[in-house]
């Protein structure tokens, strides 16, 4: 039995993981069911955005004026916020 031919597959899923587009953001407004609006740092771009389930499990809360970080979506559509700074 070769043990080394499940290999490949987990380096190609640390490289997939490794290109995820972080960005950071202040949060301007609180919106219904855990959404948010962020003010992108250095860009006028607002974005919208959810928090990640680990935050919701432990019940993190993000408030008006945080300073997040955010994993951005590859299509542009919403983002999620990963980490309160």
């Amino acid at each position: 039995m070769d043990l080394n031919k499940n290999k490949p597959q987990i380096e190609e899923n640390k490289k997939s993981a490794q290109n995820v587009n972080l960005a950071y953001g202040v949060v301007t407004e609180a919106l219904p069911n855990t959404l948010f609006r962020v003010k992108l740092d250095g860009k006028d771009d607002i974005v919208m955005a959810y928090l990640a389930g680990k935050m919701r499990m432990h019940r993190i809360k993000v408030l008006i004026g945080d300073k997040v970080e955010l994993t951005l979506d590859s299509y542009g559509g919403r983002a999620r916020i990963s980490r309160r700074l």
